[in-house]
């Protein structure tokens, strides 16, 4: 029997580029409101705050490359801890198309793209139909 595993279509975008109509389900994880924008300019569905990082993690963060490593282990330790807000962002990203938006000037170093690492094992582990007390 041949298990099926269907890699989640999440996408990456600063919130202050453009909407896309193959943006699917557009979600700002942001803790903050963007700057310099007024709510009735951004198009998106949904903004989940819990997502985001921890106030303290994202201070120590402050966007510093040479932090990076540890910031993504920690930030993925307070995403397996799980929200109501993460659960539902796992269950979302494995339905259908997401968009993560976030404000964070480096495409390279920002904790969309550790979010969205996470959606996609999480989704994966979702479909393959086992959990963690499972795996070995």
């Amino acid at each position: 029997m041949t298990v099926k595993h269907d890699v989640p279509d999440v996408r990456l975008k600063r919130v202050y580029d453009a909407f896309a109509p193959d943006d699917g389900l557009r979600v700002l994880v942001d803790r903050l409101w963007p700057r310099g924008l007024r709510k009735a300019d951004v198009k998106m569905d949904l903004w989940l705050k819990d997502v985001a990082p921890s106030p303290h993690l994202r201070q120590w963060f402050g966007h510093d490359p040479a932090h990076w490593s540890e910031f993504r282990l920690q930030y993925r330790h307070e995403l397996s801890n799980g929200n109501a807000e993460i659960a539902r962002l796992v269950e979302l990203a494995h339905k259908s198309r997401i968009t993560l938006l976030y404000a964070a000037h480096d495409p390279l170093y920002n904790h969309a793209l550790v979010l969205r690492d996470f959606l996609c094992d999480a989704a994966m582990v979702a479909s393959s139909g086992h959990g963690r007390e499972d795996q070995s």
